[in-house]
């Protein structure tokens, strides 16, 4: 059988909380900032990207360094291999990671990445045969084998991996088979059907087995047997052994022990808080290409992410050209930038959508004692949402840019809901509510209240929220102030984002204002909308779900057919809507923003935004003395 590229029949990362805001909204696609030079804007059926033009004329004051200065909002939660989830993560692990196959964020489908090509799929689309491409080599000139595939997707399949948020994405795989006589090819053998039985690949990194496994402990397990609820991995000594050696924290964060890598770039140094800074590879394999695609190019010598969260300090580094560029500045400060003469000669800046939106998580499951069961009635979770006064944050913050969302998937996604129609602010309606529900002020202190297990509980809930951006404070504090409207008080939580998820994976929490960041893939709900992800303390963090939505969810995940499929996801977002999980605020836009300095700008609408690799510093002749690279 012969692959195809299907833009609808991929995937590119799994769901993660993004860190930026998105204040930005769903502007239309590729909106061009005022005073810009006209830029190439590809909008079609299979591409959806923005190319800028060259500057013509290179300015004095420009620096002439190759390095490239992009702002972030914050540190990743960690840089390991497997256990993390944070947006930020997946965005620097882009530069310092190679996967089997990868993303094509210009055409939105799958591309080989480490695979020589796209897999030979069987008839019954249950063997994916992969031949690896030839000359791949670690830093210490360890060749690439089927041997390092298998390490990896066995390590994230380990019962014992803190990857919680991942597994449900690599369940599917039944086992690896190699190849006796080619140590570059291998069949995967999936167990059924599944509509990201290639695309999950896009979520697993490639390491060396050699570093991370150098016993070779995991090749005493088989696949099958990380699979099986009766296998007691706890009682394996060599596998406890490796499994704690593997997790700790210093293959996620200490620059000597993030070897083993294959990509482009590594962490030279990290300074929590203010930037990390990533250093092309000597020697890179890559190098030795001789048509090397945009994605096998490393043009800047650094790339230096700066973390900066401060609204007016933004304004300073892109006034004072400290800032090469950004994805992740709000939408007022952007609009502020563009208003700047100079910003506007030395930036080029343009609006993309995403996949992502914003949420308020609402826990469904507490514990009745670290946490009050404030909000298990879907009553007083609509009531919530009625309160929330979506459209004036919409306007106030979001600058009116953005488009309301009214479940969990966006509006310019091909699975969206579009009958679920955005709640409106009533007051009145939700007052109702939390009366029918047994939420009343019996005290007269403004406070609702009601007895729950022989206790009078007041209503009183934490809303916790990143400190990355000023807007998150901004938002949650109207949302504190429309809740007070019907006697629910909010206590606001600031977290930076590394606790935000930690509470929100232990359930900690009574509600959480937050984002995801999702793609133009078929959606797999496991992770976000099944019971198992609540249980194992993965992205589930509501506790949202009964057997009837579990089985939807499995069974989405096993239709391939997007006539029948698409129908069931629509009908899983009704319930989703019903049940009020979450309030649903609006989707994001992306703000784009890179120096003039710098050529071969391409503005993804898809992740992961910009290239930052394949940037090229221009010089009075046109260019650096630099390869091309191959443009597909």
């Amino acid at each position: 059988m012969t692959w195809t590229a299907n833009p609808m029949n991929t995937s590119l990362k799994w769901l993660v909380l993004a860190v930026g805001i998105g204040i930005a909204g769903c502007g239309t696609s590729g909106n061009e900032s005022p005073d810009q030079p006209p830029s190439k804007v590809v909008e079609k059926e299979d591409s959806s990207y923005i190319l800028i033009a060259d500057a013509q004329e290179i300015m004095p004051d420009w620096s002439k360094d190759n390095v490239v200065v992009y702002h972030i909002l914050g540190d990743p939660d960690n840089l390991h291999p497997t256990n993390g989830n944070s947006g930020i993560r997946t965005f620097v692990q882009d530069f310092t990671e190679r996967y089997l196959l990868a993303s094509d964020p210009k055409h939105l489908t799958l591309r080989p990445d480490l695979a020589a090509a796209m897999p030979e799929i069987s008839a019954d689309e249950l063997l994916y045969s992969y031949t690896l491409r030839e000359g791949v080599t670690f830093d210490d000139g360890t060749p690439l084998t089927a041997d390092d595939v298998i390490f990896s997707l066995k390590a994230s399949k380990c019962p014992l991996v803190h990857n919680p948020s991942a597994k449900p994405y690599v369940e599917n795989l039944k086992t690896i088979e190699k190849d006796p006589s080619d140590p570059l090819k291998f069949t995967m053998v999936m167990k059924k059907k599944y509509v990201q039985n290639m695309a999950f690949l896009t979520d697993f990194c490639i390491v060396e087995e050699h570093y991370f496994d150098p016993n070779h402990v995991l090749r005493n397990y088989s696949f099958e047997q990380m699979d099986d609820p009766g296998f007691k991995a706890d009682d394996q000594a060599d596998l406890v052994a490796w499994a704690n050696e593997y997790n700790d924290p210093k293959y996620g964060n200490d620059p000597k022990y993030l070897k083993g890598r294959l990509g482009l770039y590594e962490l030279e140094s990290w300074d929590m808080g203010q930037s990390l800074t990533l250093v092309r590879k000597p020697n890179h394999w890559t190098q030795h290409l001789a048509n090397p695609t945009v994605y096998d190019v490393a043009y800047p010598e650094k790339i230096i992410l700066r973390i900066n969260r401060d609204a007016n300090a933004q304004l300073l580094d892109f006034k004072s050209q400290v800032l090469d560029g950004s994805g992740m500045l709000s939408a007022n400060t952007l609009m502020t930038l563009e208003k700047d003469p100079n910003f506007v000669r030395n930036y080029n800046s343009r609006y993309t959508d995403t996949y992502n939106y914003c949420f308020v998580a609402l826990n469904m499951r507490p514990d009745g004692v670290h946490r009050q069961k404030l909000l298990t009635d879907k009553r007083v979770r609509r009531a919530v949402a009625l309160l929330t006064p979506t459209d004036d944050i919409l306007q106030l913050i979001a600058l009116g840019k953005s488009k309301r969302v009214s479940g969990p998937v966006v509006p310019i996604h091909s699975e969206c809901n579009k009958n679920l129609k955005p709640l409106p602010h009533d007051v009145a309606e939700a007052k109702r509510l939390l009366d029918e529900a047994g939420w009343v002020d019996t005290d007269n202190d403004n406070i609702r209240d009601k007895v729950i297990d022989g206790r009078k509980v007041q209503f009183v809930a934490d809303l916790h929220f990143m400190t990355t951006q000023v807007e998150w404070k901004d938002m949650a504090t109207m949302i504190q102030q429309g809740l007070y409207e019907a006697g629910l008080k909010v206590n606001l939580v600031a977290l930076n984002v590394n606790t935000l998820y930690e509470r929100a994976e232990d359930h900690d929490f009574d509600m959480m204002l937050a984002a995801w960041s999702g793609s133009a893939a078929p959606i797999d709900y496991k992770q976000t909308w099944h019971t198992a992800s609540w249980g194992n303390n993965g992205s589930n963090y509501t506790g949202f779900g009964t057997p009837e939505s579990d089985a939807l969810v499995d069974s989405i995940r096993y239709i391939i057919n997007d006539s029948i499929r698409i129908p069931l996801a629509k009908q899983l977002q009704e319930i989703i809507y019903d049940e009020q999980p979450y309030v649903f605020l609006y989707a994001s836009t992306r703000r784009n923003v890179i120096h003039k300095r710098f050529g071969n700008a391409c503005m993804y609408f898809e992740k992961p935004g910009i290239s930052l690799n394949a940037l090229k510093l221009l010089t009075a002749n046109g260019g650096m003395a630099l390869r091309s690279a191959t443009v597909e």
